[in-house]
C-alpha cells in the first residue's frame, strides 16, 4: 500500500525513512496554522525534530486508501492529552508524499498540540507560518 512506507517511518520513529518518504515539494498542513509548510527539509524536521518528540504512545490504528491517497487515523498522548487524529496523505507517481494534512481532536488535545509544538517551533527556530 502507498502509505506503509511513511506508517513504518513513523511507527519506528525513523527520520531518516520518513525522509525519504517525502517528497522534496511536500505540502504539510498543519492542525493549528492556515498557511502550509512547503518543502522536504522543513517538513521532514517538523515531523522528526517536533512531532516526534511531542506525541507519545503515537500509534496508526486504522488505514484507508484509494487511488494517490490515503488516511491513516491515530491515537496518541500530548502530556496528560489522550489525542486521537488523522493524517490524510495524497502521493505523486513514485509513490513519496506530496501532501500532508493532519487533524487532531478533542480540542482540548489540539490546544495542547499547539502548545507543545509552539515550543517545539521556538527551540528549533521554526518560525510560524502566518495567516
Amino acid at each position: 500500500m502507498l502509505a506503509d512506507r511513511f506508517a513504518d517511518a513513523v511507527a519506528g520513529s525513523d527520520a531518516d525513512a520518513l525522509k525519504r518518504a517525502l517528497a522534496d515539494d511536500v505540502v504539510f498542513r498543519s492542525p493549528v496554522l492556515y498557511r502550509p509548510y512547503e518543502g522536504k527539509e522543513i517538513v521532514g524536521r517538523i515531523i522528526t525534530e517536533a512531532a516526534m518528540k511531542v506525541f507519545s504512545d503515537f500509534r496508526y490504528v486504522d488505514r484507508f486508501e484509494d487511488g494517490d491517497a490515503a488516511a491513516l487515523v491515530f491515537e496518541a498522548r500530548v502530556g496528560d492529552r489522550e489525542v486521537q487524529g488523522l493524517d490524510l496523505l495524497r502521493f505523486h507517481e513514485d509513490g513519496r508524499v506530496r501532501e500532508l494534512t493532519v487533524m487532531v481532536r478533542p480540542m482540548s488535545g489540539l490546544l495542547a498540540v499547539a502548545e507543545a509544538m509552539g515550543r517545539e517551533f521556538e527551540r528549533l527556530g521554526i518560525a510560524p507560518t502566518s495567516g
